[in-house]
């Protein structure tokens, strides 16, 4: 009786899709804090043109980091809310990507570099095994 009402716990074994996912995750999420730490260093050892934009730009880069790191460490405890997360955080990768493809300043290297993870994260986070891990089961 009591085994009815206790839900069952989701499989400790993570399917190879849902580590790589993680994997792709925590890289980005590295290398965002290698870009808060050189802004960080930036800001002390260089004079901004503007102190207020070159703070908050350095703020919104640890929330983004922390952000991210906390997406990947809850898709391996396969949470459902980090498929939204997931994919919000990649579109705006991939709108960051696409600017850097084209204008004065285009560098090709950071779009590819910022463009491929995002593609690699969406389409693992819509195969079946990573779709079955993080749905949750109502009933």
């Amino acid at each position: 009786m009591v085994d009815e009402l206790v839900r069952e716990e989701k499989t400790s074994r993570h399917h190879p899709y849902l580590i790589a996912l993680a994997i792709v995750i925590f890289l980005e999420s590295a290398l965002l804090f290698a870009a808060l730490g050189y802004l960080v260093f930036e800001l002390g050892a260089e004079t901004p043109q503007s102190y207020p934009s070159a703070i908050a730009l350095t703020v919104l880069t640890a929330i983004a980091a922390v952000w991210v790191a906390v997406i990947g460490i809850n898709a391996l405890r396969q949470q459902p809310w980090i498929r939204g997360a997931a994919v919000v955080w990649q579109v705006l990768q991939i709108s960051v990507a696409i600017g850097s493809f084209q204008g004065v300043f285009a560098r090709q290297d950071v779009g590819w570099l910022l463009l491929t993870p995002a593609i690699v994260v969406l389409v693992l986070l819509f195969t079946k095994p990573v779709l079955a891990a993080t749905t949750r089961d109502e009933g």
